[in-house]
C-alpha cells in the first residue's frame, strides 16, 4: 500500500502542472486583465461587480491623476493599443502599470516564479485588496468550513439511512413518496429555496425568526460560550438547509442502488438460507459492500460542497466566504487569488482522491490497491 502511495503522490506534480499551464494560458489571454482593470477605473468605465473592491484606491488615484496630467499628449503608441480603453493615456504609466503587475517580462518566465513561489507557498498579495492572499482566504475559511462541514454531515446522516430504507421497502409507497419528495427537493435550486426562506423566516413578509447576514452576532465575542455556540448555530440553520435540501437526491439514490445491487447476490441468499436475521444479514454482510463506493466519495462531496457549492447561498445571507472571495477574484482579474486558489484547491482535490482510496480499504480490507497498476 505504500508503494501505491507513493506512486498516485508522485502524480500529483504533473498532474497538478499541466491543471496550473492550461489555465494559466487561458486566463492570460482573457480580455480584461489587471491593466485593463485600473484603466477602467482611470477612465471612469469600471461598473457593476468590479466596481466593489477597491482595496488599492489610494495607488488608484494617484495613478488617475498622473494619467489625467499625461494622456493629453494623444501619443498613444503600440502599448496603450493593446489595452481597450487605453487611448489618450501616457504610454509610459501604461509601462509602469504592465512592470507593477509584472507583465512586462514573458509568459514562461512568470509562470515558472509563480510556481517556484508556490512551492513555498508563498502566494503573494492581492492586486486590489492589499493584503496577502494567505490571510485574506485564512479569514474567509470559517465561513466555508462550516457550511462545508454542517452540510456534508446532514446529507449524509439523512441520505445514508434513508437509501438503506428505501432499498429494503423497494416498490412500496414508502419507496415511491420518499422518491417524489426527494426528485421535487432536487429540482428546486438551492438559491431558490434560500430566497424562500428569507422571505419566510428573516423578516421578509412574515417571520422574523433568523438572522439575515454573517456567521454571528455583532455582540458574539460578549457572550458566553453557551451563548456563543446557539448563536453561530442560529446564524447557520438558513444557509444549512438551502444548502441542503438540494443534495439528498444523488446520494440516496446511490445507496438505495448499492444497497439493491447487493442485496440480490448470492452471498446474501446463502446467509438468509443458513438462518440469519435480516438485520443481522443488512448490517453485517450487506452494508460493508454496498457502503464503499457511498464513504469513499465523502472527502470529495466535502471538497465539492466547501469550495464550489455555496456562492450564491454566500451572497444571499451576506457570508463572506471562499466562494464570494473567489468570485470577486475572477470578475476583479485578480491573479494572485485566482492562481493561488486554483492551486492550493486542486492540490487538496488531488489528495482527496488518495484519501479516498485509503477510505476503500479501511471500509473492506479485501481491497488490495497495490497489485494494481496505477
Amino acid at each position: 500500500m505504500l508503494a501505491y502511495i507513493i506512486r498516485r503522490l508522485l502524480l500529483i506534480i504533473p498532474t497538478l502542472i499541466g491543471i496550473m499551464v492550461v489555465n494559466f494560458a487561458v486566463v492570460q489571454f482573457a480580455p480584461g486583465g489587471p491593466v485593463e482593470q485600473i484603466i477602467a477605473q482611470i477612465t471612469g468605465t469600471d461598473v457593476g461587480a468590479t466596481a466593489r473592491i477597491g482595496g488599492t484606491g489610494g495607488s488608484e488615484t494617484g495613478a488617475s491623476s498622473r494619467a489625467s496630467a499625461q494622456g493629453g499628449s494623444g501619443a498613444a503608441g503600440d502599448v496603450t493599443s493593446k489595452y481597450r480603453g487605453a487611448q489618450g493615456l501616457d504610454p509610459e504609466f501604461i509601462k509602469q502599470l504592465e512592470k507593477q503587475f509584472g507583465f512586462d517580462k514573458p509568459l514562461h518566465e512568470r509562470f515558472l516564479k509563480m510556481m517556484g513561489n508556490y512551492l513555498r507557498f508563498d502566494f503573494g498579495t492581492s492586486y486590489f485588496r492589499d493584503e496577502t492572499v494567505i490571510n485574506l482566504v485564512l479569514s474567509k475559511m470559517p465561513v466555508s468550513i462550516s457550511l462545508g462541514i454542517w452540510t456534508t454531515l446532514i446529507v449524509y446522516l439523512i441520505s445514508i439511512p434513508l437509501g438503506i430504507r428505501k432499498a429494503v421497502n423497494d416498490g412500496t409507497k414508502f419507496d415511491i413518496w420518499t422518491s417524489g419528495v426527494i426528485i421535487v427537493g432536487n429540482a428546486i435550486p438551492g438559491f431558490i429555496f434560500a430566497v424562500l426562506l428569507v422571505v419566510l423566516f428573516c423578516g421578509g413578509s412574515y417571520l422574523d425568526w433568523f438572522p439575515l447576514r454573517g456567521l454571528t452576532s455583532e455582540n458574539w465575542s460578549e457572550l458566553g460560550w453557551p451563548m456563543r455556540i446557539l448563536d453561530y448555530l442560529w446564524h447557520m440553520a438558513l444557509p444549512i438547509t438551502a444548502l441542503v435540501i438540494g443534495g439528498f437526491a444523488t446520494l440516496t439514490f446511490l445507496t438505495k442502488n448499492s444497497f439493491l445491487d447487493q442485496i440480490n447476490q448470492q452471498y446474501v441468499l446463502t446467509a438468509k438460507a443458513k438462518g440469519l436475521s435480516e438485520r443481522r444479514v443488512l448490517y453485517g454482510h450487506v452494508f460493508r459492500n454496498a457502503m464503499l463506493i457511498v464513504i469513499a466519495g465523502f472527502p470529495g462531496a466535502f471538497i465539492g460542497v466547501l469550495f464550489t457549492g455555496a456562492l450564491l447561498i454566500e451572497i444571499i445571507f451576506s457570508l463572506d466566504g471562499l466562494g464570494l472571495l473567489g468570485f470577486e477574484a475572477v470578475i476583479k482579474r485578480d491573479y494572485p487569488i485566482m492562481f493561488a486558489s486554483l492551486y492550493f484547491f486542486t492540490l487538496l482535490g488531488l489528495l482527496m482522491n488518495i484519501v479516498g482510496d485509503l477510505t476503500y480499504t479501511i471500509v473492506d480490507p479485501r481491497i488490495d490497491f497495490e497489485a494494481r497498476d496505477v
